[in-house]
């Protein structure tokens, strides 16, 4: 589905994704538009499907999760559809993809220490060959979406 948004609603959508909370008359005052004119058009959006949500951001650190790591599943023969069905339910998991290649799955995951690590794997490896990557910083996180430019 290709949904045009217009210059003021990327205007709108930048504002909110710097901040989810900004009231929409601050935003309004920022872009030309009245309070009411920006609430219908972020309800236009979200009824649209472009806004799917607002999140609080939380540090996985200051949660007493001092590791995160990246786990790729390479699933067994017959084993995607169950570890897809049960994923969910796993605490660890934070995000998970799935994505084409020789490995079928990508987990962004945060764990307690090296010992919960452990144990997680030994509950993944039923379903298939893991791959571990601990993050050491995060280079760039939830960076806003933008208008599509043309190639030239």
């Amino acid at each position: 589905m290709d949904i045009k948004i217009d210059k003021l609603n990327w205007k709108i959508l930048e504002k909110l994704q710097a901040n989810a909370r900004e009231s929409f008359a601050n935003i309004g005052r920022s872009i030309g538009l009245t309070a009411p004119a920006v609430g219908e058009r972020v309800k236009k959006m979200e009824d649209l499907g472009i806004i799917t949500g607002y999140h609080a951001k939380v540090s996985h650190s200051h949660t007493g999760h001092q590791l995160k790591a990246i786990i790729t599943l390479r699933a067994f023969m017959g084993k995607l559809k169950p570890f897809l069905a049960i994923v969910d339910s796993f605490d660890e998991v934070v995000n998970c993809y799935r994505i084409t290649g020789n490995e079928n799955i990508v987990m962004e995951v945060v764990l307690k220490n090296q010992f919960h690590l452990e144990k997680f794997i030994d509950k993944l490896i039923q379903y298939g060959e893991t791959r571990t990557n601990i993050v050491l910083s995060q280079v760039i996180s939830n960076a806003p979406m933008n208008p599509v430019r043309k190639l030239e």
